[in-house]
């Protein structure tokens, strides 16, 4: 009996067309024997619907062809549904793809998404929305937010957004941070919510995270010069700097002075003052290789 399998892909995702990519997957699917179904989403219901073909199909697994923005949502939509999620990285931002150490090539990450094992891995809860890589407060999100603003698209978008980004910055916010264990205050000038270790540039941002451990990393940079941020864009964050400072927890508010941009996973959420976070269990099941 063939297994079935739905394939999520989001066709505006990195700027790509997906056609080739949909080309490969339902030839996949055909040489190894599964059912696939295709659903391309419009931004509009796209949870509903693919509550609605999970439903109808009961598929084995989800494969996911996007970027992060895409993965949380059919994770979101699936949450209540015992079901594998297999990743192909298709969108601008491929962060958690990064830290999952997925390949390159489509045909190696076609074998993982549909035939691999998996883990269950944690999400994290923040002021109610879902995170599943990393989010954070501070001179990032300023960058995300810039970036989204922009026309300019890439890493030269992206760079040309972080100098200025620094250039314009706010002064360091003073945030106090409270968790089961302790209270601290830090005066920052950016706070990473990180799930996993790594940002998809393939800096290390938070080196003993894992996606699995019931636990989250809040990680305080202190103080962050040109030379930082262009360490951390290149992929060679000194982990070690006295101007950083590792909280691990599964539970924790953050207060802040004034309002400071907040993302997640990429997306700008606007600017906070406030934080309450919590780790999410074991919420879904990855495909790794």
């Amino acid at each position: 009996m063939k297994k079935n399998i739905i394939f999520v892909v989001n066709p505006i995702s990195g700027d790509l067309d997906k056609s080739d990519l949909i080309e490969a997957v339902q030839e996949f699917a055909t040489t190894n024997n599964f059912d696939l179904e295709v659903y391309e989403t419009t931004g509009k219901s796209d949870q509903k619907e693919i509550q609605s073909l999970y439903n109808q199909y009961s598929p084995e697994r989800i494969i996911v062809a996007g970027g992060d923005g895409t993965i949380k949502m059919v994770a979101e939509a699936v949450e209540q549904f015992d079901v594998i999620i297999g990743i192909l990285p298709a969108g601008s931002a491929n962060g958690l793809s990064v830290d999952l150490n997925l390949p390159t090539t489509i045909e190696e990450n076609l074998k993982i998404a549909f035939l691999h094992h998996y883990i269950d891995m944690d999400m994290i809860c923040i002021n109610g929305k879902k995170s599943i890589h990393l989010s954070d407060i501070g001179i990032n999100a300023d960058l995300v937010k810039n970036y989204e603003e922009s026309n300019m698209r890439g890493f030269w978008g992206y760079a040309l957004q972080a100098y200025t980004t620094l250039v314009d910055s706010n002064e360091p916010f003073v945030a106090t941070i409270k968790t089961k264990k302790e209270t601290v205050e830090h005066t920052a000038r950016m706070i990473v919510i990180a799930n996993s270790q790594k940002y998809g540039t393939g800096v290390t941002i938070n080196p003993h995270g894992a996606m699995n451990d019931g636990r989250f990393e809040l990680v305080i940079l202190k103080s962050l010069d040109i030379l930082l941020l262009g360490k951390i864009i290149t992929g060679n964050m000194p982990i070690d700097s006295d101007d950083i400072v590792i909280i691990s927890t599964d539970k924790a508010e953050i207060t802040t002075n004034y309002p400071v941009n907040f993302q997640i996973d990429g997306e700008y959420c606007g600017a906070q003052s406030s934080l309450e976070i919590h780790i999410l269990h074991k919420q879904m099941k990855i495909a790794v290789p």
